[in-house]
């Protein structure tokens, strides 16, 4: 079985046929989603989705494009929107340099709110980080020091040097259809090497769609295609590293398994 660890369902190009999207998903081998929120408004929908589909689990949080629109968000609302038993995650929540689409003040401290719920919560923080290396690797090592919480870096992309801070850091790392991009030399370098016990699979769908459907809108039946290559880049058969990033999903995202 494997876990799709991000996707937004709610998202134009799933959301219009969402239930066929993931029983095509689930013929593929996929047995569970991770429906993320990048903001407010889409909380009771992402929510209400995991609700009604007994193998979907939700995320709230904002991501740092709509930090702008969210200064207003308190630390009591954040909080109390993980009190629903189909919330397991925090966020899309951090930093992203390359579009800047909100001050960037802005988004570190709402990136530092986020922890802290995360913090006081045990519910994992779900991190997007985007040429914002330096200070969201500051960010997260100044935060750790206050007191430890669970996090994970979605869609992997950056550099090698990054993924061993976050790794020291205790933080786990997801890797998307990005790793099967015939330009992405660097990552796939990076993915051989990384801990078997801290790697989870994702596709951000309906982004990023992996080859051999590069080009199409992403689905989450795909993280199969990311698997599967990720296993022989790997050099480790499909079956184990299938059953290893299962595990590790269930092992962080630990109300998932309650």
């Amino acid at each position: 079985m494997l876990i799709d660890s991000h996707c937004h369902l709610e998202y134009e190009g799933l959301a219009e046929n969402q239930g066929e999207a993931l029983d095509r998903a689930r013929a593929a081998g996929v047995g569970g989603f991770l429906n993320i929120s990048t903001r407010r408004s889409e909380w009771e929908r992402v929510v209400g989705t995991a609700n009604r589909e007994h193998d979907v689990w939700a995320s709230v949080g904002i991501h740092p494009h709509e930090a702008d629109a969210h200064e207003d968000l308190g630390v009591a609302e954040l909080r109390d929107a993980t009190s629903d038993p189909r919330v397991i995650g925090i966020g899309e929540t951090g930093l992203d340099y390359f579009y800047d689409k909100s001050e960037r003040a802005v988004q570190q401290a709402l990136f530092r709110m986020h922890i802290g719920v995360a913090r006081e919560t045990g519910v994992p923080l779900i991190i997007h980080t985007r040429d914002a290396d330096t200070d969201t690797a500051a960010i997260l090592a100044e935060e750790m020091e206050k007191g430890a919480f669970p996090a994970l870096i979605h869609c992997f992309t950056a550099s090698r040097a990054f993924a061993a801070t976050v790794l020291d850091l205790g933080l786990s790392i997801s890797l998307s259809g990005i790793v099967t991009f015939k330009n992405a030399k660097e990552l796939q370098e990076i993915a051989k090497d990384l801990p078997a016990d801290r790697l989870l699979v994702e596709t951000d769908s309906p982004f990023l769609a992996p080859v051999p459907h590069r080009g199409k809108p992403c689905e989450p039946a795909f993280v199969r295609n990311t698997a599967e290559f990720l296993a022989s880049l790997r050099d480790e058969p499909f079956e184990q590293l299938a059953e290893t990033t299962t595990t590790n999903f269930f092992r962080l995202f630990s109300r998932a398994a309650a």
